[in-house]
């Protein structure tokens, strides 16, 4: 019997993407009981294989006991597409389909900061206007609330 496909949802962080994978379902029962993978192997292998636009790159095998869990595949370059595809093996069993391919694409910083440096931008500009405006009007620039004395006109 084929193991899979799994489940796979991504999402992308600041460099890196979060990958939740949800092992395929069995279709094995006992006492009326579906069983999952877990129950019947216990500890299973699974293997991402992270696509880029120079090529595909399998990651390390890693083990698993939970149904659904998360890994985090970090150091990748902002602002980038990647896919992502599982797939799920057991000690017993290394018949399986992998998953189909997520894709996504990672955050930068700039792209999340971009709202904050705008308002400390306009917050500074305001600051630096206001100053200027004041020094102008201490300086008798502008507003000048008397009339010059005919000796100066």
């Amino acid at each position: 019997a084929f193991l899979g496909p799994a489940e796979v949802n991504i999402s992308s962080c600041i460099n890196c993407i979060n990958v939740t994978i949800k092992l395929p379902t069995s279709h094995f029962r006992a006492n009326a009981k579906q069983l999952s993978l877990t129950d019947i192997y216990e500890e299973l292998d699974y293997v991402i294989t992270l696509k880029t636009h120079d090529g595909a790159h399998k990651r390390p095998r890693q083990k698993t006991t939970e149904e659904v869990f998360s890994t985090v595949i970090e150091e990748l370059y902002p602002n980038r597409n990647y896919c992502v595809s599982v797939v799920v093996t057991a000690s017993l069993n290394k018949h399986s389909i992998p998953s189909a391919w997520k894709c996504v694409t990672t955050d930068s910083v700039a792209q999340q900061d971009h709202h904050t440096i705008a308002i400390t931008g306009a917050v500074c500009f305001s600051l630096v206007l206001a100053g200027i405006l004041k020094c102008m009007h201490a300086g008798g620039f502008i507003l000048q609330n008397e009339l010059l004395p005919l000796t100066l006109v």
